[in-house]
């Protein structure tokens, strides 16, 4: 699909300071089943499920199950899915952590975490977005300095579809706020300095003062996994 710059540029300016829902809404009648919506079950993810719920009967929510998430994280998703109607599917690694360990070492994430974070995240999210044209993420600005470019609407060149970031100027505020007046679940590893959640064995508690993703890789000189890697 060739990316439609125009049309990026219009729907950025059209919903800068609109509903995400509006935007959510343009995106699912323009591109119906082919789009999907990424969820690593934060606290944007929950927000933007809700919403997508509310434009869309059975929008469709992957996640990338590494097989090393927080039991927290898997708690939350059973909730989701019990209080939504979604078309809801998991993306795992081609190998078990067990069999990753056995061709290349126990605890990779300790020595080369990009290599985890490629077999498995990025190899599961290529299937994930097989076959579809637009994709939709929790992304905001005010998250990282990676991310301080987000549009509302891009075209990812990595994966060569459209991607769509409804709360790209939404702050830690506006999310927590949404998230108590609509008595959303949400993980409670957020009440437990955890601003940002992934694998268990890459993700510890904030320190105060620390930047929201400071849990994420301690160690490393790394920030985001590579789902991402557009924004900055």
């Amino acid at each position: 699909m060739v990316a439609d710059h125009t049309a990026y540029s219009r729907w950025n300016d059209e919903y800068v300071d609109r509903d995400p829902r509006d935007l959510l809404a343009e995106v699912y009648q323009r591109y119906g089943h082919e789009v999907t919506l990424a969820s690593s079950f934060g606290a944007e993810d929950v927000v933007l499920i809700d919403m997508a719920c509310q434009v869309n009967p059975s929008p469709e929510v992957f996640c990338l199950d590494t097989g090393l998430l927080f039991d927290e994280t898997y708690q939350l998703i059973e909730r989701i899915q019990s209080r939504y109607s979604l078309r809801f599917q998991a993306y795992r690694p081609r190998q078990t952590v067990a069999e990753q360990a056995k061709e290349f070492g126990e605890a990779l994430w300790l020595r080369d975490p990009n290599r985890c974070c490629a077999l498995r995240k990025l190899e599961p999210l290529l299937r994930a977005l097989d076959g579809k044209t637009a994709w939709i993420s929790g992304i905001r600005r005010e998250q990282a300095p990676t991310r301080k470019n987000a549009q509302l609407v891009e075209w990812d060149q990595s994966h060569q579809l459209i991607k769509v970031n409804p709360l790209a100027y939404w702050t830690d505020q506006m999310v927590w706020d949404y998230i108590r007046d609509h008595a959303l679940d949400y993980n409670p590893l957020h009440d437990q300095s955890y601003p940002s959640i992934g694998c268990v064995p890459c993700t510890r508690p904030v320190k105060p003062g620390e930047s929201a993703r400071a849990g994420r890789w301690a160690g490393f000189d790394k920030t985001e996994c590579g789902l991402h890697e557009d924004e900055g």
